[in-house]
């Protein structure tokens, strides 16, 4: 004999939030994405001391990264006219209002992930 279970009908308010945190992780899991904002996090930094910070990621990834978080409204990007022209990133008031949920899931990895 079958057994049958009752699925939960799921409201419209929980599929929205869904695919809220859906969209949310597949953008903050690209890899370095949460990396760069957690360090840029902490003041502005230029390029080459954010590649030499994060370690192991190439200058275009790292670039392609970068523009794709300025795109998103997530970091801000200030030209200095040099010599030598210097190029520093820093978070938008949306970046800064990510900070705690990602302080958040930092601790919450650190508790509960080996």
């Amino acid at each position: 004999m079958a057994v049958t279970r009752k699925v939960p009908k799921v409201s419209e308010a929980c599929l929205r939030g869904d695919e809220a945190l859906a969209k949310a992780f597949s953008f903050l899991g690209k890899r370095w994405n949460a990396m760069i904002l957690a360090i840029v996090g902490a003041g502005p930094i230029g390029f080459r001391d954010l590649s030499r910070t994060i370690g192991g990621i190439s200058d275009s990834v790292l670039s392609d990264r970068l523009a794709e978080l300025t795109r998103a409204g997530l970091l801000s990007r200030s030209v200095e006219q040099g010599p030598p022209v210097s190029v520093s990133y820093e978070l938008t008031p949306v970046g800064l209002a990510l900070m705690p949920a990602l302080e958040q899931i930092a601790q919450w990895s650190h508790r509960h992930l080996s």
